[in-house]
């Protein structure tokens, strides 16, 4: 990954993207919290992630064409075998019976607020190396180990429900807990559930499951009511006892 970081930074190192280009989310917060990462590498720019994905195609670096979704301001580019997301900073709004967003072009600080987790708010610039927290929790909340939404929470999970999966699934694999507020907020949208496809949720609840603590996961899964959700079966297994088989 590291080698993929140098190849983006230098090939934009001088262009008009000097300075401009920023590392967002798992891969800063895995950074900070000197952990392995598995995450994608997303970048973040105020402009146009379809412009930025063609220049490093004609540089040279970007192993195809951009691949590029114009409705979300995003593209996708592959780099020595990595996939990176390019994004630009935007506003979202939220059709109530669907996850996909209507966005605009907004600022850095737009951006971060429509993200999941303060904890995922963080930005490194790609070339300087400065970081910085426009929600100013972000570093607050990671070194208090506390899953927090960056906006009211309630709305934060009705706008996209997946969210609620993730927060367990991040307190469950970090070791952190979750803000009190937000965990209501959980219990409380639990049915907004029902427009996230199965596909995501199997993908989201395979990860936790595959995390060092399913056993509390599937506690808070169940507490919250999101498991009757998805998996009402395995929720009434609570409490049964085994015999000797």
């Amino acid at each position: 990954m590291d080698n993929t970081l140098d190849i983006l930074r230098t090939a934009t190192e001088a262009s008009p993207y000097y300075g401009r280009l920023y590392l967002v989310g798992g891969i800063v917060r895995d950074k900070l919290l000197e952990k392995p990462s598995d995450e994608d590498i997303d970048i973040v720019l105020e402009g146009d992630a379809g412009e930025l994905a063609e220049f490093l195609h004609t540089q040279g670096v970007a192993e195809h064409a951009p691949v590029t979704y114009p409705r979300f301001g995003t593209a996708m580019v592959t780099v020595r075998g990595t996939q990176v997301e390019l994004v630009g900073a935007r506003r979202e709004s939220y059709d109530p019976a669907s996850r996909k967003p209507s966005t605009s072009p907004g600022t850095l600080l737009d951006d971060v607020l429509r993200r999941d987790f303060t904890i995922n708010t963080m930005l490194e610039n790609l070339h300087t190396g400065e970081i910085l927290d426009l929600t100013g929790r972000g570093m607050l909340d990671m070194w208090d180990k506390l899953i927090r939404t960056p906006v009211d929470p309630a709305s934060t999970f009705a706008d996209d429900p997946l969210r609620m999966l993730r927060a367990i699934r991040f307190a469950t694999r970090l070791g952190f807990r979750i803000d009190e507020e937000v965990y209501a907020a959980v219990g409380s949208c639990a049915a907004r559930l029902g427009i996230v496809s199965g596909e995501r949720i199997r993908e989201e609840f395979i990860k936790m499951l595959m995390g060092p603590d399913a056993v509390a996961g599937l506690d808070m899964l169940r507490e919250t009511n999101l498991l009757d959700q998805f998996a009402p079966d395995l929720s009434a297994m609570h409490g049964v006892t085994q015999n000797i088989y």
